[in-house]
């Protein structure tokens, strides 16, 4: 009889649980019985001992081939067949595959099954099986149904239903070798704005820089956050990644604004102020903005915004009853601050306490709804202008790979993440514990089985109104590092998704709206990843910091691939000016992340590297010019960031730290209508480089 060890080996073979991965040093590690356990319970496997891990694989196992497909098949367009399975009692039977084309279009095709070759056979618990291979029409790109009959006298007896998706090989190319410039919009400064970058500044940033020659302007993740210092105000956790954060509204711009919503003292101090202050001006633009939503309701004049709550459907009710309830909620128990917490019956958003709040606070549920259209309507406009200025890409957009535990998105769509694990990291050289990210992983079947609408739609929402689309994380396509609730960071082990189906979306979603599709492939990587990547199009992230031989120089531009978006930094790392001066190493000891000697220790690694930088700085042409260098080498997307073009020396997130550092607040150096000669300087780098739009 088998071990215990040889059922979870099997069954973790069987569910996609790696049995081992091997660390950013190159050290093996194998997952432990514990550790399997863990991540099989928390992918739905009872897994206690032997018994049961076999008695789930045949379950699994049978339930599969009763299918004459999964429940939602992705193929590429060049595909001429595809795999149905039947009871083998019935191989001599007839079918008739329908395929029900998105447009309303229906296709028929008959086929008698002895004339379609065997593919694969299969006995489990007394069933025998057959796979065939049945030959596909030609194929049209998009979201269609398939059904397949069983030809039987006097009717047909409907057999398999399915979600069928054809995907295009590639998504959508770069033409040419265009530079951007990359900010964080909640930092930027103006004469004009409430205390936080906004949509009109947005506008502004477009009117300069296009001229200068650049295609586009990169974001960070405009979701939806709480906007609470100093645990909610992270772009890459939000509270709901659908929608995005209403303090980027340029209140003035929304309709049925008056001069009078405006405290403007209040917004001169906040203006003013060294950080972006979120709660403050949170509180500020939500007063404005209701008065707005007043007027407007009274102005009768609706029908747009009526019609954006019509396409959007039930993930912005949801959403929007989300915030109203939060926002009742706390009011009457200032304590209360997630949604664990509500009392049971609002826990559920169907159950029918929540069906009578969303009724009783009609205009509340409206209310948020409309801080979404009006979202929708500026940022819209701000990527026409960008186009109409000549920008090739316009606005360059950012989906996080995380989300809030206690936020909308779980709330809303609880069925589609796994219970009983968070995802993290293994230990890196930033991390020798590993790290623990505190977000429950997606439950990859739910998203199966739900035709991969909510995956498609959140890529589709956060591409919306833009040109390009980076993936954080393009790793969690092909697998997440799975922590058991009960266990450590450095007990977690890999888990697999289904990369082909995920990747082929998001080229759908591509091709279908545009965009420059980027994937953040960077930590330890998999050779496979990096290939199937470029097989599909999508740009990888190369970042100057990271680009280096197995002897520690750092590579010369003509060794960066093509095939990538490049830059110096990203906003968990050092500016230019800051990798200098060692910034982010003074501000780690400061947030007390490091001891003397690690801090001794770092210090003396650095010297280290910036010897070995300007040597190749200096080989390359480029000496004490790191722009200069990443605009030199053949990638496809150069993104040049403001804290690099306006020398500023602090990051804008310092990794492990929270309250002990002001991640996510700083602001510009330089006000938007101060930016000309920086454009200038930007310009004049893009001519050298050839990038020149």
């Amino acid at each position: 009889m088998a071990s215990d060890r040889e059922a979870l080996e099997r069954a973790a073979a069987g569910w996609g649980v790696e049995l081992e991965y091997t660390d950013t040093w190159g050290q093996m590690h194998v997952a432990s019985d514990e550790s399997l356990r863990g991540v099989l319970a928390a992918l739905g496997v009872p897994a206690a001992n032997q018994y049961e891990l076999e008695a789930a694989a045949q379950a699994r196992d049978l339930d599969r081939w009763s299918r004459a497909f999964d429940r939602t098949v992705v193929v590429f367009e060049d595909f001429d067949s595809i795999q149905l399975r039947i009871p083998a009692e019935r191989a001599g039977a007839s079918i008739k595959m329908e395929f029900r084309w998105e447009n309303g279009d229906k296709e028929h095709h008959w086929f008698w099954l002895p004339e379609l070759k065997d593919q694969e056979r299969f006995s489990i618990a007394s069933h025998d099986f057959i796979s065939k291979r049945v030959p596909l029409p030609t194929l049209r790109l998009g979201y269609h149904d398939l059904r397949v009959y069983w030809m039987k006298k006097p009717e047909q007896e409907a057999f398999e239903d399915a979600r069928f998706i054809v995907c295009p090989r590639r998504a959508r190319q770069v033409e040419g070798r265009p530079a951007g410039f990359a900010l964080s919009l909640y930092g930027v400064r103006s004469l004009r704005n409430w205390g936080c970058g906004d949509f009109t500044d947005l506008r502004a940033i477009v009117d300069t820089m296009a001229p200068a020659g650049a295609a586009f302007i990169a974001l960070n993740p405009l979701h939806a956050i709480p906007n609470r210092q100093p645990y909610n105000t992270s772009p890459y956790l939000p509270l709901c990644s659908l929608y995005r954060n209403y303090l980027y509204l340029d209140v003035e711009g929304v309709p049925g604004f008056l001069e009078e919503d405006a405290p403007r003292h209040e917004i001169d101090a906040l203006r003013g102020t060294e950080l972006v202050e979120y709660e403050r001006v949170a509180q500020v633009k939500l007063r404005a903005l209701r008065q707005c939503f007043k007027r407007f309701q009274e102005s009768g004049d609706t029908g747009d915004f009526e019609e954006f709550g019509r396409i959007e459907g039930s993930l912005l009710q949801d959403f929007a009853v989300f915030c109203a309830l939060d926002e009742h909620i706390h009011r009457g128990n200032a304590e209360v601050w997630l949604w664990k917490d509500w009392p049971p019956e609002y826990q559920d958003p169907r159950s029918p306490a929540v069906t009578e709040f969303a009724e009783q606070h009609r205009d509340d549920v409206r209310f948020y709804k409309f801080l979404q259209w009006q979202v929708d309507q500026q940022l819209a406009e701000v990527q026409d202008h960008a186009i109409a200025q000549g920008m090739k890409i316009g606005l360059y957009h950012d989906l996080a790979l995380a989300t809030d535990r206690f936020g909308a998105d779980l709330w809303m769509n609880r069925s589609f993440y796994a219970h009983g694990a968070r995802v993290g990291a293994p230990a890196d050289e930033l991390a020798p514990s590993g790290q623990d990210w505190g977000f429950p992983p997606p439950n990859r079947e739910a998203h199966c089985e739900n035709g991969y609408e909510l995956f498609a739609q959140s890529i589709r929402k956060n591409a919306r109104h833009g040109g390009a689309l980076r993936i954080d994380h393009v790793m969690r396509f092909f697998r997440l590092f799975w922590i058991p609730d009960a266990l450590t960071a450095a007990q977690g082990a890999y888990v697999k998704d289904y990369a082909d189906d995920l990747l082929g979306i998001l080229a759908l979603e591509s091709v279908r709206g545009g965009f420059i599709a980027v994937g953040e492939d960077l930590g330890t990587v998999e050779w496979s990843v990096r290939h199937k990547l470029g097989e599909m199009g999508i740009l990888g992230y190369r970042l100057l910091w990271f680009e280096k031989n197995p002897d520690g120089s750092f590579r010369l531009p003509q060794e960066y691939p093509a095939q990538a978006a490049v830059s110096t930094t990203t906003h968990d790392l050092p500016t230019v000016a800051g990798f200098r001066e060692g910034r982010d190493i003074e501000a780690r000891r400061a947030a007390g992340l490091v001891d003397q000697a690690g801090y001794e220790q770092q210090w003396a690694a650095r010297r280290e590297e910036l010897g070995r930088l300007e040597d190749a700085l200096q080989r390359a042409g480029f000496a004490g010019d790191a722009l200069g260098f990443i605009l030199s080498t053949p990638c496809a997307l150069a993104i040049v960031n403001q804290e690099d073009l306006t020398g500023e020396t602090e990051q804008q997130n310092l990794p492990a730290s929270t309250w002990q550092h002001p991640n996510w607040r700083r602001k510009m150096k330089v006000a938007v209508e101060d930016l000309g000669p920086i454009a200038e300087d930007l310009r004049r780098r893009l001519e050298r480089s050839g990038r020149l739009t």
